[in-house]
């Protein structure tokens, strides 16, 4: 080996670690500047009366969490349905550039609505997706809705409280769009424990009826799925970026 080329080699090899350090600088720079989304796949498969305050410091007490509604006429329950969604969402978001934060991967669990809020502020959600199907003593009712806070919500910050609304409008119009379902617009309201414990913008997405039998039975294909996930994708992207 020439001397020249013995340098060149002990060179390299020295540098090497700096190059290393570089790489990893790199990733981790990419991935501070990933937007975290959090996922909750609404309720489990046995609910838990015992109560929890409506919001910070309330004296208002609710259910813990609740099991959910089921289809009227798949008999499929809500909280199947809304995981099905929400693993599907995650990987869609990962494919999108998201890091993505699930509440839960299955059924046997116990995590009460304030304990969900905590693993999004926790993670420090960019948005925090709470998967959800709506139920109605009519069983004509169809369509999507989202929910959001109220301009006198008492738990959230102003800040918090703009961020949740524009966030509930961008999916809600999106998911409307991807999946021709019918717009029931935005419910502003201060009842919801899960939302009223964050200190990230939040959304509640209703994807629609299981009372409704041609909705029921739509939500329970993978191919109106696919159009639901892609449409709350949409709303998260146009809210984000």
């Amino acid at each position: 080996m020439r001397c020249g080329t013995a340098v060149l080699l002990l060179l390299a090899a020295a540098l090497q670690p700096f190059g290393n350090e570089a790489q990893a600088a790199k990733k981790d720079d990419q991935e501070s500047e990933q937007k975290v989304v959090v996922i909750d796949a609404g309720h489990q498969s046995k609910g838990n009366s015992a109560k929890e305050p409506n919001g910070p410091g309330s004296k208002t007490m609710k259910a813990k969490v609740t099991s959910g509604t089921s289809g009227c006429s798949t008999g499929t329950p809500e909280y199947k349905l809304n995981l099905k969604v929400a693993k599907k969402l995650k990987k869609e978001l990962k494919a999108r550039g998201y890091k993505v934060v699930m509440v839960r991967t299955k059924h046997d669990i116990n995590i009460s609505n304030v304990e969900r809020a905590k693993v999004a502020n926790r993670a420090g959600a960019d948005a925090f997706i709470r998967i959800h199907a709506n139920s109605s003593e009519s069983s004509s009712v169809s369509g999507a809705l989202t929910i959001a806070p109220t301009n006198k919500n008492q738990y959230l910050s102003k800040k918090i409280r703009k961020a949740s609304q524009k966030l509930s409008k961008k999916v809600l119009k999106a998911f409307c769009g991807a999946t021709g379902a019918v717009n029931r617009g935005v419910l502003y309201t201060d009842t919801m424990t899960g939302i009223n414990w964050c200190t990230v913008p939040v959304t509640i997405i209703e994807m629609g009826f299981m009372s409704n039998s041609s909705e029921d039975k739509k939500m329970a294909t993978a191919a109106y799925q696919k159009k639901m996930v892609k449409g709350i994708a949409d709303g998260i992207d146009s809210y984000l970026k």
